[in-house]
């Protein structure tokens, strides 16, 4: 026996329509496949669910190229059949659409480098989004080690700055240092003399010695003199 035509309309038992769709949704993504092998035909498919989810397929890796290249050809289209009083008010609608399309693509995008909204990929397309975070990953980590590299760079850097300064200051202290005892030693060098009124009585005991002998020699002198003299001279002397 074989089935019954299904009468088209809208599924009133919500457990029967999403199961429906989920079967439907299948067996479309299926024959958009065959489609695109068989007749080497570039197909993009998108559909939206009750709830919002996205699901879509494209025979190219890049959905976005499709969808570039429809609305080129829709723009063009437009172009040819609107008439001129109209065609700016096209041009708005249309620049509006595909404003509003780039966005959901992008968004999309979002998602799916996030890790969601997976369930629509195929495996093809799982293997691009991995290349594609794999090539940022690389693209992140050598600018991450170049950051790294310039921020350890700087560091040091810093570090030998600091140290020639220290270095500086150390050899301006010692010099100082050295100033000061230099001019404590020329001033420890310099003796004082006390003041004396006779310069004689400043001598040392040696000098003493001399004038004492100088003193006796003297005196003999005097005595031999005094033994050549007559003696009234010496009396007069004495006086």
């Amino acid at each position: 026996m074989g089935r019954g035509r299904v009468q088209l309309k809208r599924i009133e038992n919500k457990i029967n329509r999403q199961v429906t769709f989920s079967k439907r949704r299948v067996g479309l993504l299926k024959k958009a496949h065959e489609i695109s092998i068989l007749c080497d035909a570039e197909v993009a498919l998108i559909i939206f669910s009750t709830k919002g989810k996205l699901f879509e397929y494209s025979s190219d890796s890049c959905m976005e190229r499709i969808l570039e290249r429809y609305e080129r050809y829709s723009y063009a289209e437009r172009q040819i059949l609107g008439s001129n009083g109209s065609n700016e008010t096209h041009d708005w609608h249309l620049e509006h659409a595909k404003l509003k399309a780039r966005v959901e693509v992008l968004q999309r995008n979002q998602r799916h480098y996030k890790g969601e909204d997976l369930d629509s990929l195929s495996l093809k397309d799982l293997q691009s989004l991995e290349h594609q975070l794999d090539s940022g990953l690389k693209h992140i980590r050598t600018r991450k080690n170049q950051l790294m590299h310039e921020s350890i760079s700087e560091l040091q850097r810093k570090v030998k700055e600091k140290e020639r300064k220290e270095k500086e200051m150390a050899e301006s202290q010692v010099a100082s240092l050295d100033r000061q005892h230099n001019e404590h030693s020329v001033n420890s060098a310099v003796v004082v003399l006390p003041p004396a009124s006779n310069p004689l009585s400043s001598f040392s005991p040696c000098q003493e010695r001399l004038d004492g002998r100088l003193d006796g020699g003297k005196s003999a002198q005097l005595n031999r003199a005094a033994s050549l003299l007559p003696p009234w001279m010496l009396r007069e002397d004495l006086n």
